[in-house]
């Protein structure tokens, strides 16, 4: 062994030590919470979960992992599925390219000894990807800078484990701090020491029947200061770096603690996004989180371009705090885009970012998501050392609910290894899952609004309407929605989604208390459904 790959594990093996003991010390998952659990557990009869629609560009490389529930052993199936898929019956992965245009009606089955779930899958092949919001986990706001590649497998294979992957939980993403000097076959950014094979990593995961993101921006150097995908220098060396500003990690420091990493918070006179982007597609890249503030049309189109030059369907997420004025270009060059600054574990830095959404809604929808931040649930921290989130039992419905109603991407910001049965139920809800995942992708919007109280509406593809009723306030209160102010027509059932019971049926209405900083949230059906709409009674 030589010295250098000593010290690597000498290094490795102390991080290693030094989680463990973190883990030990801070893993304080309050028992009390177990309470407050509404989601039922799920029936171990076969059940398909997630979304019922699925884009990719021709030619690109297919993986879905059909989400089911259920007693294993299960056999999965597939009928109908066009030229170029198949589908593993032990798994449920389908993999594959599809070279046609059109779109597909797929039957998925999942069946075990105790019965069978059908359901129908729409593959559309054409030109948009991400039809429904993105779903998975990112690195930041538990590891922060300290991001590891033991501790993005550890997350990956949580994910597989808890039954997270069983509800169409697929993304695990790099954030921030994996990253060394140029170099390679294409001079594109390599990865530092703590993440010893990118490649091997982004197969693992995919064997797990999950998908893997990378992080970058077009600065020099990136918010934790690393490096960027512009240059100071035309053979893509970084001035900093030469004047040995930087740990072992490559992040910027300076010894003498004249500056921070912030001095290379501009934009280089080397692009090297292309070499950057070929190195991702070898490693197999399925998401680029791309950070950078104010985000600009020229920066975020130059990588769309290098991206879409590619046969691989890549998740594009701008982050952060996207200008508003350049909405409808965002809307055509990106799959979801940060209307925020970063979101912290705090009831009033939740709502200022979520409550506040509504400017976005004409130009969210399929293809195309406003994002508010990740979610701040489980154990927390932007690394190393994690707490429990501080949002109440209350606070944490009130946010899931609430960005499931927006149609926001759902990105887990907690380490997935230490997930409690409180957290869990919060992400397995298959009904609330569905409110997100909706078909017809709108954007809830507020129809009522007294005081600390406010009513959010979100119309579903099958005519049915998801409503949110929210109590900001300090007390309870009680909240009123009338058929007439949802615009509804004729008797209503009123189904309680955390709880996945019908409540009541009505011809005028539906009222709850709720909760200081709760919320309820209901699904009102028939709605005004399609055979209704049309026939004129």
């Amino acid at each position: 062994m030589t010295k250098q790959n000593l010290a690597v594990f000498l290094l490795s093996f102390g991080i290693l030590l030094l989680d463990k003991e973190l883990v030990r010390a801070q893993n304080t998952v309050p028992d009390t919470l177990k309470k407050y659990i509404l989601t039922p557990p799920p029936p171990e009869t076969p059940k398909i979960n997630g979304a019922s629609i699925f884009g990719v560009r021709a030619g690109s490389a297919f993986l879905y992992t059909i989400p089911a529930t259920g007693l294993r052993p299960m056999q999965f199936g597939a009928e109908k599925l066009p030229k170029g898929l198949n589908v593993d019956r032990a798994s449920g992965r389908i993999t594959g390219r599809v070279m046609e245009r059109g779109e597909y009606k797929v039957t998925l089955t999942a069946k075990n000894a105790l019965g069978e779930s059908k359901r129908i899958f729409r593959i559309v092949v054409g030109d948009k990807i991400a039809l429904t919001p993105p779903m998975g986990w990112n690195s930041w706001n538990c590891w922060g800078d300290a991001v590891s590649q033991d501790k993005v497998l550890s997350s990956a294979k949580a994910m597989v484990e808890k039954g997270l992957v069983n509800y169409g939980w697929q993304y695990i993403n790099i954030d921030d701090g994996w990253q060394a000097l140029r170099g390679g076959k294409y001079n594109a950014v390599q990865p530092n020491i703590k993440f010893p094979d990118m490649k091997g990593l982004s197969d693992e995961i995919h064997r797990m029947g999950l998908k893997i993101g990378i992080y970058s921006g077009p600065w020099v150097g990136t918010y934790a200061g690393h490096v960027g995908a512009y240059a100071d220098n035309a053979d893509g060396t970084y001035n900093w770096v030469k004047k040995g500003k930087h740990n072992e990690f490559y992040r910027f420091v300076d010894p003498e603690k004249k500056e921070k990493h912030g001095v290379n918070y501009h934009h280089g006179r080397y692009s090297f996004v292309k070499n950057d982007v070929q190195q991702w597609m070898d490693w197999g890249m399925d998401y680029l989180k791309y950070d950078w503030n104010p985000n600009d049309v020229y920066h975020v189109k130059e990588m769309m371009d290098a991206l879409r030059s590619q046969n691989r369907d890549v998740v594009y997420s701008l982050s952060n705090s996207a200008p508003y004025g350049d909405a409808t270009q965002w809307e055509k060059l990106a799959n979801s885009w940060r209307t925020t600054g970063d979101i912290r574990d705090t009831w009033d830095r939740m709502c200022q970012l979520g409550f506040n959404q509504t400017k976005w809604a004409p130009f969210s929808g399929p293809g195309h998501w406003v994002d508010p931040d990740m979610l701040v649930v489980g154990m927390v921290g932007w690394g190393p050392k994690l707490h429990y989130t501080r949002l109440t039992a209350n606070e944490q419905y009130t946010h899931i609910s609430l960005w499931c109603l927006l149609s926001s991407p759902l990105l887990i910001g907690c380490d997935m290894a230490q997930l409690d049965a409180f957290t869990i139920s919060l992400l397995t809800n298959n009904e609330v899952i569905d409110v997100n995942q909706d078909p017809l992708g709108k954007f809830g919007m507020a129809v009522a609004e007294s005081g600390e109280t406010v009513v959010y509406a979100k119309p579903l593809e099958d005519g049915s309407m998801a409503v949110g009723m929210f109590n900001r306030g300090k007390k309870t209160e009680k909240i009123t929605v009338t058929w007439k102010m949802l615009g509804l027509r004729g008797q209503q059932t009123v189904r309680d989604l955390w709880r996945q019971k019908d409540v009541e049926q009505s011809e005028e209405g539906f009222a709850s208390d709720v909760e200081q900083h709760g919320v309820r949230l209901i699904k009102i059906y028939p709605g005004n459904s399609r055979m209704q709409a049309i026939s004129g009674k």
